[in-house]
């Protein structure tokens, strides 16, 4: 099953939603979620810096870290960026595949 790396930032709507449910009830929160798709929620961290989140999943495919994302975003309370996580393997098979390129003005 595919991993996505996701980055959270709360708007202050969902700041006040952490305040008041605090971390843990987030993170059931985010976990029901994940499986409602049929994927697993690795890991959660709250962090300090540019995102105030962050979280490793386990989901079936693209179309259903879409459909996350539609409905966090439509909730207002936060904004997140998903990035796809590739194992070594992965980047293993990509180097041995053989691909046509032409660069710019070449």
């Amino acid at each position: 099953m595919p991993k996505y790396l996701l980055q959270v930032s709360y708007t202050a709507q969902g700041v006040a939603g952490l305040l008041n449910d605090g971390g843990s009830k987030r993170r059931s929160a985010a976990e029901a979620l994940v499986k409602s798709l049929g994927g697993n929620l690795e890991s959660v961290y709250y962090t300090l810096g540019d995102y105030d989140v962050v979280a490793i999943a386990d989901l079936p495919d693209n179309a259903s870290v879409a459909a996350a994302s539609l409905v966090l975003g439509a909730s207002g309370a936060l904004t997140a960026k998903t990035t796809v996580l590739l194992t070594p393997n992965e980047i293993d098979q990509a180097c041995e595949k053989s691909v046509s390129y032409r660069p710019p003005g070449q």
